[in-house]
């Protein structure tokens, strides 16, 4: 498991009866990896991971590994009610053929540290996959620590955390305490030039669905140096990239994909489609950022 590029955090595609639609998803995968992304995140936040029914997330993962066939790392959300849920879906994605999983607190409660740190040794004894912690206080109202990371540490297939709070002081404080120890992947899009800067090896971007080139151009400009470069395509990716810091940030993806012609802005209850001048706010910010990408 290489731990570095871009890792788009895919969308599930339905059918317009809401229904998974397989093939949808799969197309929206192959054309991510043509577009040179370097893994992709399947059934994350993007992903609408807790919307899908257990036999769905089964059809989805199967789905994504026959359709990218080993080009790239398939990392799948493990995002659960109970930890012998998450525990159990982990030990399934590793028989379906995941290559890594990206592993979120037990969804709803609010967890002690000893209870946090409980929650990811157990779906990390459940098999012998990489695993990318998923930090993001702001949605899952849960902090991993410092001092929970450095109990997990001696866990050897913990391998990574996605940094996904906005206080780009952890990017430090995670590497003077734990040095190499960790991998760190830039998960708030609106702050991953700064991760970058800062020493994460990786994006695990959701904006990438509707603009992967721009996303990796960006990615390997900072790779060789080429800093005014990649604050170019920041400075105009940086009004799309404010939307994934947004509770409707899965519909604002979804419809960015769908005016790129990559997709479709159907997404399932909780969640509805944007509407009104949200809706028209977002449709501007695409069509602006598409008629003067910069590449």
């Amino acid at each position: 498991m290489k731990w570095s590029g871009v890792f788009p955090a895919a969308t599930t595609q339905f059918h317009a009866d809401l229904s998974i639609d397989i093939a949808g998803t799969q197309k929206v995968l192959d054309t991510l990896v043509d577009d040179g992304v370097h893994g992709v995140v399947i059934m994350g936040t993007c992903g609408e991971n807790n919307s899908l029914e257990p036999d769905e997330k089964i059809s989805v993962l199967e789905a994504a590994v026959e359709a990218v066939a080993g080009r790239v790392p398939v990392i799948v959300g493990v995002s659960e009610l109970t930890t012998p849920r998450a525990a159990a879906w982990a030990k399934e994605a590793a028989r379906i053929g995941a290559d890594a999983l990206m592993v979120l607190p037990a969804m709803v409660y609010v967890p002690k540290p000893h209870e946090l740190e409980y929650h990811f040794r157990a779906v990390a004894a459940a098999s012998d996959l990489p695993i990318m912690l998923y930090n993001n206080p702001t949605a899952y109202r849960v902090n991993i620590g410092m001092d929970v990371l450095q109990r997990l540490a001696e866990v050897p297939t913990i391998a990574a955390v996605k940094e996904s709070s906005a206080d780009t002081r952890r990017y430090t404080d995670v590497y003077n305490t734990f040095g190499d120890r960790f991998v760190i992947m830039a998960g708030l899009d609106d702050v991953a030039f700064e991760g970058l800067l800062l020493g994460a090896q990786g994006w695990v971007s959701g904006l990438t669905s509707a603009f992967p080139r721009e996303s990796v151009a960006l990615v390997e400009a900072l790779a060789r140096g080429d800093v005014e470069t990649a604050r170019k395509i920041y400075r105009w990716f940086m009004p799309l990239l404010h939307l994934d810091a947004e509770h409707d940030l899965v519909q604002s993806i979804k419809l960015a994909e769908q005016i790129m012609g990559r997709g479709s802005e159907r997404v399932r209850l909780p969640r509805l489609p944007l509407e009104g001048a949200r809706r028209d706010e977002v449709v501007r910010m695409v069509e602006r950022a598409a008629a003067s990408r910069p590449l």
